[in-house]
């Protein structure tokens, strides 16, 4: 039996219910209103080319794919060309009365527009066309709380809304400006309603901070334990949908949702893979990355995302069969910078090319030389994730990376010594072997994070190289 809600609580619950509408099936039009090449190219346009350098017409697929990923029926899907955004309605009025009669005769229940939209624009625009109208933040917003399955995510999807909300509230419901009334005769005007919901509103937003301060705690902890056994850390970052959660499960043979849909993994993962000589790791799958992704988004997460700070080795997962991967490693950068990671560190950063399955011969043959143009630590890994090709030599590579400044050491083994060659085996990583005259093995190692101690305590005649 549920608990009676507050009056406070009711109110939180109908300023949510805008979003409630946004329903599975709801007939859709997705809207491109991008702005003229001849803009985007201008100088100092701070809207420019930079910005956003896909073509629009990729711009308003990634759009239509979007709303594909909640389930909404997607009738038709335009670009709107612009010249420059209109204060009002964003796009011109000649346009905003074309898409009314479509909507009409379409019966068009939502409309997507993928763009920003204040919340002027957005209520003058549902006021023209007689339809819910959602900007690119706001479903983004709807995807990440339909994704969100643990209380964490659900806390921090909830605490990014209520803050795309709030900015909702300023200049645009209008209906909300009626005032309360003070007690008794000569009482005060009281507090206009947009006021109290605005106040209800952070109440809210601060009682989540809180909670996800406890959710930050807990992690910290995670992150100690870890640091003690000690573990390094291999994130997996990238654009949504490059197949991260499908290498993942490859890697560690789990069972994380993987599905060929943007977002389709929300709360972060962690599993212990092994390397090839025996060292232990552990990776975290991580929430994918878009273009434009909302600030608010980037601020909750950061408690998430705290794994990928913490990485020793990020594996950045790019679809190379996707025409646009050049543009999308571009976000993917921008959002590490944001998290204050050099996304240009490649002593850290491994780039992995996913999809390889699905090249041509002639793209696959391209790809796999400008690989092994590169230097050894640039070099990009090409896989498959999904039939488990060059899995293993990504494998090889991340314990390589991981090895960068460890110390590596030269030891004698005697005949007799067996025990001791095969824990060496088992527990270092052999650079050279070689097997001498008077019957004694000579090996150069490299060891294992945390092995040291042991080692050297079973050989103390071991010289560092």
């Amino acid at each position: 039996m549920t608990e009676p809600r507050t009056p406070g609580e009711h109110r939180l619950a109908e300023l949510a219910e805008p979003e409630k509408e946004v329903a599975a099936g709801t007939r859709t039009l997705v809207v491109g209103p991008y702005l003229t090449r001849k803009r985007r190219l201008g100088a100092g346009d701070p809207e420019g080319e930079a910005s956003n350098p896909r073509p629009p017409e990729a711009r308003l697929d990634e759009a239509s794919g979007l709303a594909l990923a909640i389930d909404l029926s997607v009738v038709q899907s335009l670009i709107a060309p612009l010249s420059s955004p209109r204060p009002a309605t964003y796009i011109g009025s000649g346009k905003v009365d074309e898409l009314a009669a479509l909507i009409r005769a379409e019966e068009i229940g939502l409309v997507v527009m993928d763009c920003a939209l204040s919340p002027v624009q957005q209520r003058n625009l549902e006021k023209a066309w007689g339809a819910k109208v959602i900007d690119r933040t706001g479903l983004i917003l709807e995807i990440f709380g339909r994704r969100a399955r643990t209380k964490e995510g659900t806390l921090q999807v909830e605490l990014a809304h209520l803050s795309y909300q709030k900015g909702r509230l300023v200049r645009s419901w209008t209906h909300l400006e009626r005032q309360r009334g003070g007690f008794g005769f000569l009482g005060g005007p009281g507090e206009t309603q947009i006021e109290a919901d605005r106040r209800l509103i952070q109440e809210r937003m601060n009682r989540i901070e809180r909670d996800l301060e406890s959710v930050v705690k807990t992690r910290s902890l995670h992150r100690t334990s870890r640091r003690r056994v000690p573990y390094p850390i291999v994130a997996l970052v990238g654009y949504t949908n490059a197949g991260k959660s499908t290498l993942f499960n490859r890697m560690t043979r789990a069972e994380v949702l993987a599905e060929n849909m943007l977002f389709a993994t929300l709360d972060p993962t962690t599993r212990a893979i092994d390397l090839p000589h025996g060292e232990k790791a552990i990776l975290s799958d991580t929430v994918g990355f878009i273009s434009d992704l909302p600030t608010m988004l980037v601020a909750a997460f950061r408690a998430t995302l705290e794994d990928v700070v913490e990485a020793d080795v990020l594996l950045h997962v790019r679809d190379v069969s996707h025409g646009e991967t050049e543009a999308q490693a571009g976000d993917v950068a921008v959002v590490l910078r944001e998290l204050g990671i050099d996304p240009d560190d490649t002593r850290r950063i491994i780039e992995v090319w996913n999809k390889a399955d699905l090249l041509s011969p002639e793209d696959r043959e391209r790809l796999t030389t400008t690989s092994h143009r590169s230097g050894v630590e640039l070099r990009p890994i090409l896989i498959s994730a999904l039939t488990g090709e060059g899995v293993h030599e990504l494998l090889e590579t991340i314990e390589q990376h991981l090895a960068m400044g460890r110390k590596a050491y030269e030891v004698d083994v005697a005949p007799e010594d067996g025990r001791g060659l095969a824990w060496l085996h088992e527990n270092t990583e052999i650079l050279e072997r070689r097997t001498m005259e008077n019957g004694h093995t000579l090996l150069q190692v490299r060891l294992v994070a945390g092995k040291e101690p042991r080692f050297l305590n079973r050989f103390p005649t071991a010289r560092v190289i």
